[in-house]
């Protein structure tokens, strides 16, 4: 006899959900379930995101989005990322951002941490998301990863306290870490 539980999720499950203020996503058909993001979490994603609209949507090379956006890699693996941008329109659909996106940033918070760094960070690198940065609000540091040919992470800079860097994969992004540490 049978339950009738599936033991993987897929994303028309995730959409039955009813809204409420916490943040589903799905990896290999797995429910992760975080609470909304705190106020500092917001603050700090905002000048990040400004930075990146500055540079992508005022040069028409893509778009900026911030969560809460489903991006759909596959049926079973959906994700909600801090900060997302896309290079290919053709990617954002009326429901989410289905396929891989240029860049995926997660802002961590104490109780998503691990999992940012692993299963997330796993997952993007999988399905070839090339460019993943994590930021640490605690620490005070950016990371920012690029994708190698072996399809994992390596670190490409860490960013501490107030620094400006422009990233050599899209000439002419200058980031400034500064503003993302001004508390609330």
């Amino acid at each position: 006899m049978t339950s009738g539980l599936k033991h993987k999720l897929d994303y028309d499950d995730l959409q039955a959900i009813p809204p409420d203020r916490l943040r589903y996503e799905l990896a290999e058909g797995a429910l992760h379930v975080t609470p909304a993001p705190s106020p500092q979490h917001q603050w700090t994603s905002k000048p990040l995101q400004r930075q990146l609209e500055a540079y992508f949507e005022a040069h028409a090379l893509g778009r900026v989005y911030n969560a809460p956006i489903d991006v759909v890699l596959a049926h079973q693996d959906v994700f909600e990322p801090d900060i997302v941008v896309v290079t290919d329109p053709s990617l954002v659909t009326r429901r989410a951002i289905e396929g891989v996106p240029t860049l995926v940033v997660e802002v961590l918070s104490t109780s998503t941490s691990s999992y940012d760094r692993t299963t997330k960070s796993r997952r993007y690198a999988h399905f070839g998301i090339d460019h993943f940065w994590i930021v640490d609000i605690e620490n005070s540091t950016l990371e920012c990863y690029r994708r190698n040919t072996d399809g994992r992470y390596d670190i490409l800079v860490r960013l501490e306290d107030d620094t400006v860097w422009e990233h050599p994969d899209f000439p002419g992004l200058t980031i400034s870490t500064a503003p993302l540490w001004t508390k609330v």
